[in-house]
């Protein structure tokens, strides 16, 4: 799949730029085969190679698709992690299905995002959605929120909003599996970077209206816990 600003609204069309490049030098397609280009906002349009340049290709449009945008949305609240586990669920959440991913600068967050660094940061998670989308063949781009990150209390307030909202804690007794899903709106998982969430962000999260649920009797890594809360929400959604 090709990421394109808008589809063409034509049937024929000249992918260039990196797309182009990647299609034509990397991937190096040839005349006749099909490919699949997307506006990342639900629109989706299959063509196929009529001629191939330097670093572009021409394609036919052949048939033409729009998704709707996914209701439940899901959102996952990440607690910056350290290395590239941050990247890592980014990139696993993408490919679940997650709609939106927001960066929060826990208080146990080992990382920083200071400054441009911080800046950077964040365009690299949105790249890596980017490339997961693709990769997927998400007609719909995952949106990475923040500027660069989010505090506790941005994220309190974002989820005193949602339809529902849950943090995943391993002390929880409740159940992901059996919490109440919400038909349409927003539904917000809080995930927790290397070392926990602290009591202090647990309380100020349950007070804005958030339910601390666990997943199972194992302790998830922050880069796999997401991905499988996702997992579970996509299945009980009936998106699986």
């Amino acid at each position: 799949m090709f990421l394109v600003e808008s589809l063409p609204p034509g049937s024929s069309f000249t992918l260039d730029g990196p797309e182009g490049h990647h299609a034509a030098t990397v991937q190096r397609l040839r005349v006749g085969e099909a490919l699949i280009l997307a506006d990342g906002r639900g629109g989706t349009a299959h063509a196929e190679v009529v001629a191939v340049g330097r670093g572009s290709v021409d394609v036919a449009v052949r048939e033409r698709a729009q998704e709707a945008a996914a209701d439940p949305r899901l959102v996952v609240v990440q607690g910056i992690a350290k290395g590239d586990r941050g990247e890592l669920a980014v990139q696993a959440m993408t490919e679940t299905g997650v709609d939106e991913i927001v960066p929060w600068a826990a208080s146990r967050s080992v990382a920083q995002w200071r400054g441009d660094r911080g800046f950077k940061a964040r365009d690299k998670w949105a790249a890596t959605a980017r490339e997961a989308a693709k990769q997927a063949r998400r007609s719909w781009l995952p949106s990475v929120a923040g500027d660069p990150d989010c505090s506790t209390k941005q994220v309190a307030a974002r989820l005193a909003d949602a339809a529902a909202a849950f943090v995943l804690h391993e002390e929880a007794t409740e159940r992901l599996t059996a919490a109440p899903l919400p038909a349409t709106g927003e539904i917000i998982l809080v995930v927790g970077p290397e070392g926990g969430i602290s009591d202090a962000e647990r309380d100020a999260f349950r007070d804005a209206g958030a339910v601390p649920v666990r997943l199972g009797d194992a302790v998830l890594r922050t880069s796999t816990a997401g991905v499988a809360a996702l997992a579970v929400l996509s299945t009980r959604l009936g998106r699986w």
